[in-house]
């Protein structure tokens, strides 16, 4: 038995490695992705009204919650702050951690 860090190590790449950099990228862009999609659901709001609060088309509604694009990072902003989300940020610096929110 494995543990799956033992698993992403091996199959992904160490931690610190850029295959590894992108992949939790990538990881971290689904998650927001998801976080948007049940914020919108649990609101009851459709895709076209969230997006009429943001200024948006709902096309780029559907594309944050599918994780398709790279948003601007004032969009999601906006996203969260029409859902009435409280948003946290954890940027690493020089393997320093300075957090933001």
């Amino acid at each position: 038995m494995y543990s799956l860090d033992e698993v992403t190590d091996k199959y992904i790449g160490k931690t610190g490695t850029p295959k590894r950099e992108a992949f939790e990228n990538e990881l971290r862009i689904e998650m927001l992705g998801k976080a948007i999609k049940q914020a919108r659901q649990e609101r009851n709001l459709t895709q076209e009204q969230l997006g009429k609060l943001v200024g948006v088309q709902k096309a780029q509604i559907s594309k944050l919650e599918n994780s398709v694009t790279d948003a601007r990072f004032d969009t999601i902003l906006k996203v969260f702050k029409a859902l009435g989300a409280k948003i946290n940020f954890n940027v690493e610096l020089l393997n320093q951690n300075v957090q933001l929110g």
